[in-house]
Parts: structure tokens; sequence; C-alpha cells
């Protein structure tokens, strides 16, 4: 009896110690060692990637954000304001939860197939707003030249980043809303366009956020 209740106490004990190292190195020392890593070699990125402009934080590189005119009375959908360079389409998780404001809880694809009667409408109602808005007096989008991520939202409907071609698109408009020399808005895109990861990963691409950034910069010079 005596030898029974000692083996069990000897093994509580054994339990309880590995319990008490285990604790501390997983749930104490590792998660340090990993904070202490990220902090050091990926500071900007463990911190959510943060953009600063005039000393505040207005973002993430890795989440869109819209650039809407304010809700008139009667709107349920805010006007894109076209001073300022347009991101993708936000279509969260379909009709159940347009994400039309950036909303990150309602992050997610539209889950429609390629001929979806409801995405084909999205798409072409999107390519005609595209040729519309950034039209200006002397020139004249076509259709064929407005690439597919200016009509389609991404995975996650929060894409930070446009393609070139888009953003090259909205030249002409942003230098027309903008009074700004038509070269100078050119020339801030290619500034702004990030080639593929390691030269071959991914496609070259402009962040939204960080261009309107520095087209805040700009305008203010004028």
């Amino acid at each position: 009896m005596n030898n029974s209740v000692t083996n069990t106490a000897r093994l509580l004990w054994a339990g309880l110690r590995a319990l008490l190292v285990l604790t501390l190195v997983t749930g104490v020392l590792y998660p340090l060692v990993v904070t202490g890593i990220a902090q050091g070699l990926f500071h900007a990125k463990a911190n959510g990637s943060e953009i600063k402009a005039d000393g505040k934080v207005v973002g993430s590189s890795l989440i869109g954000q819209s650039y809407n005119l304010p809700l008139k009375k009667g709107q349920d959908t805010p006007q894109p304001d076209l001073r300022w360079f347009q991101g993708r389409p936000a279509n969260g998780l379909g009709s159940n939860s347009l994400n039309t404001r950036y909303t990150l809880i309602l992050s997610g694809a539209t889950n429609l197939s390629a001929d979806n009667e409801n995405l084909i409408k999205q798409v072409r109602d999107a390519k005609v707003a595209v040729v519309r808005d950034n039209s200006v007096p002397g020139y004249t989008v076509q259709p064929s030249q407005v690439p597919a991520d200016a009509v389609t939202s991404s995975g996650s409907g929060l894409d930070p980043d446009i393609s070139p071609a888009y953003a090259e698109l909205q030249v002409h408009r942003i230098a027309a809303k903008n009074h700004l020399p038509l070269a100078q808005v050119d020339k801030l895109v290619k500034d702004h366009t990030t080639g593929r990861t390691l030269g071959f990963v991914g496609e070259p691409r402009v962040n939204v956020l960080e261009l309107n950034i520095a087209l805040e910069d700009l305008t203010a010079k004028k």
C-alpha cells in the first residue's frame, strides 16, 4: 500500500515538473525568443507594416483603404473621391456582406463562379464606371484598356495593391482633378511601382495608400 502511494506521488510530482518546464519553455521562453527575433530583424512587419504620414499611423501596407466621398442623404453606397487613386473593388463575401468600406470583419472573396450572372453584371458595371471616371477632356479610356484588377475584387477583398496598368490608367484623371502636370503624376506612379519579389515571384504592383500619400505631398507643394 505504501509503495503504491509513494509511486503515485512520484508520478504526480514528475508530471507536475514536466508541466511547469513545458509551460516555461513553450509559454514563456519560446514566445519571448520569437518576439525578440521578429522585433530585431523584422520590426516593421512584426508591428503590422504600419504606414505613417505627418508622424501619424494612417494604415497598413497590407490592407487596402477606400477613398470615397461622404455619403449624401439617401445614399447607401458612397461615390469614389476621384481626386485620389482608387484601389480594387471591395466585394466582401457577396451580397450578404458587401465590403463597401473595407471593413476588416468582412474580409473574403465573392465565391461566385466565372459564369455567375451577378458577377458578370458586377464586372460590366465596374468597367463602365472605370471608363467613365477616368476619361477626361483630351483623353478617353477605351474598354480594352481596363485591366482585370480594376473590375474584380481580390480573394480577401482588402488588396492594398493595384497593377501598374490600373495605376497608369488613372494618371490623366488624377492630373486633371488635382491640376498637376501629367508628367509629374506619371513619374509618381513609376516611382511607387514595386517589381516582382526576388525578380520572379508575383507581379509588379503599386501600393495605393503609399501612392496617395505621395500624391498628397505633391499637391501640397503646388
